[in-house]
């Protein structure tokens, strides 16, 4: 080869090196062993947790299930109550509508996730001005609730989950303004900004969640983030009526999200020291298309994508029963036959109450006129 090539073909490797190193998509991401991953005795600083159920009423059951559900995850696996903050409308448990006084659940056979749920920010507290406090830290700016906040240091781990209703930048809330996607990378970039966690790691269910961070979210403040959808795409419910599996004949309404269900459900029987974030969101995204991109959605992570080379266990904690759990690199968990797209499930609700209306009244003239 001739001499004056070299210097040319050694600035093309480096650069097709460089482009595969900037890929969002990480490769050779390896099971890890139990000697290789943290424990509580090396583990530095606090875990946190901010949970966010967005909506109301019982046709959207489904968002506070799953806000229930993480609550359970994150106490099994070790947060304190003290550190984990939970807002929902709480309007579910004891509704009229609820089958099950005082018990809500996230999928058919499940059993009651409520129980236990501190009523950090309820009812009219359940605000985009209360959320950005708590997250900040800062409980002079709160109005209403517990007061608790993430009262978080330099070496502390934060894991933010939310779930509700979405479009093109914004997201929904059951009192007062709605979270727009600018609004929420502002504070992002504060919390950054005071020095107060090493790495946060944010999960959102929304349809057009993908459009709260996508462009938005900078690579370089410790912030790893997936979503359920992409910037253009609706999300999905599950364990809808007329589903298999279905909820209970007696519930006339969806139980759970379709990604939100898939990272929980995961996060239930895997041992969370040696599970990475990337292998459950490659989990989560397969599960989540559900086979066929019309009846499914394209589950997207951005912002710093190489924290998801952390285990689980930074965020999550992770329940002892299954400390013995071997992680297998596929997706044993089976997909619902056909997942309901989110702007339809509270329609699935009203529709299931008009049917069994119209039964009772066919019935009532079957028997005045026989």
């Amino acid at each position: 080869m001739p001499t004056f090539f070299l210097p040319t073909l050694l600035l093309l490797l480096i650069a097709f090196a460089t482009s595969v190193s900037g890929r969002r998509d990480l490769v050779g991401d390896f099971l890890r062993l139990p000697s290789e991953t943290d424990n509580d005795d090396n583990f530095k600083g606090t875990r946190w947790a901010v949970l966010l159920a967005g909506s109301n009423g019982y046709w959207n059951y489904r968002h506070q299930a799953d806000v229930c559900h993480a609550y359970q995850i994150l106490r099994k696996g070790g947060l304190k109550e003290e550190n984990i903050i939970v807002f929902m409308y709480d309007d579910i448990a004891f509704n009229g509508e609820n089958p099950r006084p005082g018990v809500i659940i996230n999928k058919p056979d499940g059993g009651d996730v409520y129980k236990g749920v501190p009523k950090d920010y309820t009812g009219e507290d359940v605000t985009v001005d209360n959320f950005f406090a708590a997250l900040l830290g800062n409980k002079s700016a709160l109005t209403g609730g517990s007061g608790k906040v993430v009262d978080s240091g330099p070496d502390d781990h934060i894991f933010v989950y939310y779930t509700d209703h979405g479009g093109p930048g914004v997201l929904g809330m059951p009192a007062g303004p709605y979270l727009y996607a600018d609004d929420l990378i502002e504070v992002l970039k504060k919390k950054h900004a005071s020095g107060t966690y090493k790495n946060l790691v944010f999960y959102l269910e929304a349809c057009e969640s993908g459009s709260i961070f996508e462009g938005l979210l900078p690579e370089d403040i410790n912030i790893y983030a997936t979503t359920a959808s992409n910037a253009e795409e609706s999300s999905w419910g599950t364990y809808c009526p007329g589903e298999y599996p279905s909820p209970p004949p007696e519930y006339t309404t969806c139980l759970g999200d379709l990604y939100s269900v898939a990272w929980m459900e995961d996060s239930d029987r895997h041992n969370l020291r040696t599970e990475t974030l990337h292998q459950q969101y490659k989990l989560v995204k397969e599960r989540t298309i559900s086979g066929d991109s019309y009846y499914g959605s394209h589950v997207m992570q951005y912002g710093d994508v190489g924290l998801s080379r952390d285990v689980l266990f930074h965020y999550l904690g992770t329940d002892p029963a299954n400390d013995n759990f071997t992680f297998v690199d596929e997706n044993s968990l089976w997909s619902p036959s056909k997942p309901v797209n989110q702007r339809d499930a509270d329609l699935i609700h009203f529709w299931d109450k008009v049917s069994y209306l119209c039964n009772i009244f066919y019935s009532l003239c079957y028997e005045l006129i026989s």
